[in-house]
């Protein structure tokens, strides 16, 4: 998997919920959302990247 693959996920998973202008959303929080997703990822190689990444970022805002 790739970075910036994982990156791009997040936010256009994020545009569901917030216009462009203002998620909230920092570099800190990608950079800890993205390493969230590597670790589901390692644990679970058979989970669909794709809800992995929808049930992350639902956690960070709901969390």
């Amino acid at each position: 998997m790739e970075k910036k693959l994982i990156n791009k996920m997040i936010l256009n998973c994020l545009k569901q919920y917030y216009e462009a202008e203002s998620m909230p959303i920092g570099d800190k929080d990608l950079e800890e959302l993205t390493k969230r997703i590597f670790q589901i990822k390692e644990e679970e190689p058979t989970a669909d990247l794709f809800e992995v990444v929808n049930d992350t970022v639902y956690e960070f805002l709901t969390g």
